[in-house]
């Protein structure tokens, strides 16, 4: 199966107990040679054209819009005075909080951000270059809350951060290591991203996002990249991407602000990206929302650039919308997937890599509303041409809750969708004329030399699915996909090894850590 892991070797924690030595020379050296190798797949490569929901017409009409709500209506930037100085100094017309920018101002700034770029992660191989026909799927950002198939619904500890770290790196269609990927709320709030950072350090080898809920903590993120990496690296190359949610409708404030700041000035990439609940935060139709969404992005990839020209940034949408009645956020309905496709095509024609979409729903188990929810958001998200997918795998109930189950369930589309993109295969092989000729008229191809070459590749074999006969399932225990993904989950996390990390870079990452946690009294919010 393609979705199998490559397990190699099954003895990385034989390195565990022997001595630790500072150099990490030999020890490094000799724990990389035991490591398990876990399969990854390239970045999804975007061979279908992208889905165009507007005309020519149509996208400049809304650039349009946007550019005469910001030079009339203006953005407000909350409780950042330095940031009001910058844009002053800009050009932009200043009044108390609230800015308006003249038309050109903000396209101009914009067009110093990279279209393309690398993240590189502590494992070369697993480097992702974002923009271009290239997709990069990371798994959920933010929940508060985890639910898995023996416990229910409670509240995440750094124990179910780690392990949702673990699994994505098992997940091969996953090919970043995400962030927040749960909220660990049994470690102090201003400590907890310590914990979070070196946990995608230690069970991941894939690239990682940064910490965005203050300034310091997103310079920690910086320090800790700079530890790993070398200082001399980060300044020069993307080791993190830290996503920077605008407060709609039309505001900034100064946490998002600022921690945007720390990040542009080290050259690490930020995906700025208005939250919006249309109805709520945006009026009710889709054309407003992307033309207020288009208008809050362009002041925040803007400012990254007006504070590090050249500084990486991928324009980032993310719309649900909502329902009429109760005011509940509702998932994988039609209006936001036109957002999403509209807002796609309108970073196609800035030039810069684009974020939106995932595996969305509302649903507050893995069940069909889950599954219908998630993929009515995931196939506009790929066939828009999206480039970073954040909530790609183990999104539950509007983003309250990840899932381990869903994760994997979910990485088991991804797989599909990575698939489907490549194309149809027209090569000789593709064309299959030979087992065609082989075959001839009322005779099967089982036997076939085409078939026996490709059969191993022929179709995709899904690692969670059933699709064995009725009489089989029961005898099995009648079992439905969430329990078949809870057992999966089990067996993943009970063969997971770590991949080798350099034993000098993490006594330094922990020295830190340790120092850091030092410096201040535990804050809980």
């Amino acid at each position: 199966s393609v979705e199998n892991l490559n397990m190699l070797d099954q003895n990385t924690n034989a390195t565990s107990g022997r001595r630790r030595r500072r150099d990490g020379g030999s020890e490094s050296r000799r724990s990389a040679r035991n490591a398990a190798v876990i399969e990854a797949w390239p970045v999804l490569n975007q061979a279908l054209p992208a889905l165009n929901v507007l005309s020519e017409e149509g996208l400049s009409l809304i650039e349009q819009n946007a550019d005469k709500i910001l030079a009339e209506v203006g953005l407000d930037i909350v409780d950042d005075p330095g940031a009001l100085a910058v844009w002053r100094e800009a050009g932009a017309d200043v009044n108390g909080q609230r800015v308006r920018f003249p038309v050109g101002l903000l396209r101009g700034l914009c067009s110093t951000a990279p279209k393309e770029f690398t993240q590189i992660a502590r494992n070369p191989q697993r480097n992702v270059v974002i923009g271009g026909k290239r997709t990069v799927f990371a798994p959920v950002y933010g929940p508060p809350f985890y639910r898995d198939f023996g416990s229910g619904r409670r509240y995440a500890t750094l124990e179910d951060f780690k392990n949702l770290v673990k699994l994505t790196y098992m997940m091969p269609a996953l090919h970043h290591s995400g962030g927040t990927v749960c909220e660990p709320v049994d470690v102090p709030v201003n400590k907890r991203h310590l914990d979070m950072t070196y946990s995608h350090v230690k069970f991941s080898d894939k690239p990682i996002m940064g910490n965005v809920t203050a300034p310091e903590r997103a310079q920690d993120t910086v320090d800790m990249m700079k530890i790993l990496h070398g200082a001399d690296v980060v300044d020069k190359t993307c080791t993190t991407v830290s996503l920077i949610n605008v407060n709609s409708p039309m505001t900034y404030d100064s946490i998002m602000n600022q921690a945007l700041k720390v990040y542009a000035e080290n050259n690490q990439a930020c995906i700025v990206s208005p939250f919006i609940i249309a109805g709520a935060m945006s009026p009710v139709t889709a054309a407003g929302t992307m033309t207020q969404a288009l208008a809050e992005a362009m002041v925040g990839i803007a400012y990254s650039q007006l504070v590090r020209p050249g500084s990486p940034v991928i324009f980032g949408t993310f719309a649900a919308s909502m329902n009429m009645m109760t005011g509940a956020p509702t998932f994988g309905t039609p209006e936001p997937a036109h957002v999403l496709l509209g807002m796609a095509a309108l970073a196609r024609r800035m030039g810069l890599p684009f974020r939106s979409g995932g595996s969305l729903c509302a649903s507050k188990l893995p069940d069909a509303q889950a599954a219908y929810e998630s993929m009515q958001t995931l196939y506009p998200t790929v066939m828009a041409g999206t480039n970073f997918v954040l909530h790609a795998a183990g999104w539950l109930e509007g983003g309250l809750v990840s899932c381990p189950e869903k994760l994997i369930m979910d990485a088991d589309q991804l797989a599909m969708m990575q698939i489907f993109q490549g194309g149809v295969d027209v090569t000789e092989n593709g064309q299959a004329l030979d087992a065609i000729e082989e075959a001839g008229p009322g005779q099967h191809y089982l036997g076939t030399a085409h078939t026996q070459r490709n059969f191993e590749s022929a179709f995709y074999r899904s690692p969670n699915a059933d699709s064995n006969s009725f009489e089989q399932w029961l005898a099995e225990g009648e079992q439905d996909s969430f329990r078949r993904a809870h057992d999966r989950v089990t067996k993943l996390l009970s063969e997971y090894q770590p991949p080798a990390l350099d034993l000098s870079k993490d006594e330094e990452l922990q020295a830190f850590i340790a120092k850091r946690k030092e410096s201040m009294p535990d804050q809980e919010y």
